[in-house]
This record gives structure tokens, sequence and C-alpha cells, in this order.
């Protein structure tokens, strides 16, 4: 069995309208789904990937108006790193970007620039054959936007006390030093480390969660895996869009193990991904309860049409 790489990545956010701005409007990734944290349903959980809703494309957000800024520290990943094509897509987004005045670094062929609540991004030229997972956006050429996830870095406290974990439960291979890559038939995302003794801080601007893509019929072999390899997973809990497991590896980072489907089009057609809040059946009795008290947000592509 092999992982497909990052399946999402979530974070926190205390600024809904802000963060769809900023996702969907600036770096050009569609809102594909608006639903709630099924175990808070009073708190958003926004989705935004490619133009399909693929795994491996899709960064989200619970929303906690009011939340104080968080601070990565260590067993949590602090940057989030995108694939992007060429030195040309590099120049547009340092262009575009800076417009908007986000401050950006640039080197080695990688663009380093923060969210508005601290969250560190990177995007970084990348040669591979796994497939370029695009949105459309009226401002952004399809050669020149963000292609799906690359990788994801963390901090440790301790740098050698996952790779057993990594290596012989999850099937990463070792990269040298403290990187890790997680690659199977159809995509790879790399995971490393950076040392600190500093505890991190959760709240805005944070990551919470780095989930890995699993097949479906792979799924329950994984949860017993991870069990062998002394981890403590959860039940398969089945959150309709997909099934996961979570656990925490060795240093200290939630992990997430995430099936490939259903997917974002079990209750919304493609063309109209993420332009309502979505309940999966379970949570559709609440609908009149949470509406109420959940941000109101736009649709971004109806702004776009009205300019």
């Amino acid at each position: 069995m092999r992982l497909e790489g990052i399946h999402h990545v979530t974070a926190i956010t205390a600024d809904a309208p802000g963060n769809v701005d900023f996702y969907a409007r600036l770096l050009g990734l569609r809102l594909v789904k608006k639903t709630v944290n099924q175990d808070d349903p009073t708190v958003y959980h926004l989705f935004y990937a490619d133009e399909r809703g693929s795994p491996g494309s899709d960064i989200t957000f619970f929303e906690y108006p009011g939340a104080g800024p968080g601070r990565a520290g260590a067993g949590m990943v602090h940057r989030v790193v995108w694939r992007v094509a060429s030195p040309e897509a590099l120049d547009f987004w340092e262009e575009r970007l800076r417009a908007s005045e986000v401050p950006t670094s640039r080197s080695d062929g990688r663009l380093t620039f923060s969210d508005p609540e601290g969250l560190g991004l990177d995007l970084a030229v990348v040669e591979t054959e796994d497939e370029p997972l695009v949105a459309e956006h009226p401002e952004i050429p399809s050669e020149l936007a963000l292609q799906g996830f690359e990788g994801a870095r963390a901090y440790t406290s301790e740098p050698g006390a996952s790779r057993g974990f990594l290596e012989g439960t999850l099937g990463f291979e070792g990269s040298g030093g403290t990187g890790f890559e997680a690659r199977g038939e159809r995509r790879g995302s790399f995971y490393a480390y950076d040392q600190t003794n500093e505890r991190g801080i959760g709240g805005a601007g944070t990551v919470h969660h780095v989930a890995w893509a699993s097949a479906p019929e792979e799924h329950e072999a994984w949860r017993e895996r991870v069990l062998e390899g002394g981890g403590s997973p959860t039940p398969v809990i089945d959150r309709f869009y997909f099934k996961s497991i979570y656990f925490r590896e060795p240093s200290g980072v939630l992990f997430e193990i995430a099936t490939i489907g259903p997917g974002f089009t079990t209750d919304e057609p493609l063309e109209h991904l993420g332009e309502r809040l979505s309940l999966p059946p379970n949570f559709e009795h609440l609908r009149a309860q949470v509406e109420p008290v959940l941000t109101p947000l736009p649709n971004p592509r109806e702004s776009w049409a009205q300019r």
C-alpha cells in the first residue's frame, strides 16, 4: 500500500470573508465546498482546491470568529508548499502578491510569503509527471496557476523521532536529512521537519492537521497498520465526502488518512460547487440552527461576473 501524497491541509481562520478573498480571489483557488466542521457544526469548514475539488489541491479552514492569532511550534505544520510550472509563474505571482501588498521573498526557484493571518506559504517550481491540479480564474492564466501541493514542513524538537514510524508504518521514503516523500501510483508529496524547541499556540493562521490520501479499499488496512506501528488512530469516521482516521505521529503533528472519494460532487453538481451551504445528510436537520450563526459569505465567482 502507498499513500497518494497529501489529500488536504486544514488550518484555522478567524476571518472567513478575508480567507475567501485571499485564497479564492488572490491565489485563484476554487471554493469547492462551503460546509460545517462536523465536530462542531456551528463552525464553517471551507474547502479550496482545483476546478474539480481534487485531493492533492485542497486547503481547508475552520472559521472561529474572534480567535486570537496562533503561533506554530514543535508538533505543528508551519509551511504549506504548492507547485507551479516555471520561473515565469513565480514572476507572475511575485508581481500579483506585491500588488496586493503581500510581502514576498524569492530564492532557488521558490517564492515565500504568508496569508493575512500568518500561515506560511511557498510556491515552488517543480518538474513532475503528476497531473497539474488547476482552478480556473479570469485573472490567472492556467499555465501560471497553482498546480496542487508539493508538500508541507513541520516543526519538531527531535528531528529523528518520527523516522521509524514514517518509513516503517506509513511507507514514506526518506529523501535525506529530515525530509520524506509519500508517493503512490498517481501523486506524491514531501513532508519535512525543521527543528525548534518552542511550543506552539493553536489559533488563527495555524495548521490543524495534514491529511494523506488513501485508496478507499485500503483505508481499514491503513488503520490496522497505524495500530501495529504504535499509533493511536480514531475509528474510521464517515465525513460523507471522504472517510477519515486521525492520529498523531511521534513528533506530535496531527495526521489524517482520508479516502480518495466519494468527493465533493456527492451533493452538488460540479459547475455549482461551493455556491451554497452544503450539509451532509446527518447534519441537514441542523440547517435552520446553524445558517443564522455562520458568517455571511459571497460567492467569489459571482463577484467576478459583476466586475
